[in-house]
């Protein structure tokens, strides 16, 4: 089995900053992509941002700039540092990741959602 877990959402002011962080667990014999998604009240998923290495990185052109994301393959992670938040950034923020299993399954896999809130 494989698990995703993130932390790091919260309610914070306009113009703040949060870090979110989600760590991949479990029969994973190696992870492709890893990225965020948020999702808003009445509105679809959206990619948020996502990388495939240092070099490799796509990202939602409302956040770009704002929103680095980086990943530790050494340890499984996939962080989103997230800054110069706005209200319209508030949402349920998913990570994702494309990870192969050890029995040599590739699938995609989400994590649980962290809340984040941009308010004053």
């Amino acid at each position: 089995q494989v698990q995703l877990v993130e932390s790091g959402g919260g309610l914070v002011q306009p113009g703040g900053s949060l870090r979110l962080s989600c760590v991949a667990s479990g029969s994973i014999l190696s992870i492709y992509e890893m990225g965020w998604y948020r999702q808003a009240p009445g509105k679809q998923r959206e990619l948020v941002a996502r990388i495939f290495s240092q070099f490799n990185t796509n990202y939602l052109a409302s956040v770009r700039g704002r929103f680095p994301i980086s990943r530790d393959n050494t340890k499984n992670i996939v962080d989103l540092q997230m800054n110069s938040l706005k209200p319209e950034d508030t949402a349920v923020y998913y990570c994702n990741a494309e990870i192969r299993t050890n029995l040599g399954v590739r699938g995609l896999y989400w994590g649980q959602g962290t809340q984040v809130t941009v308010s004053s």
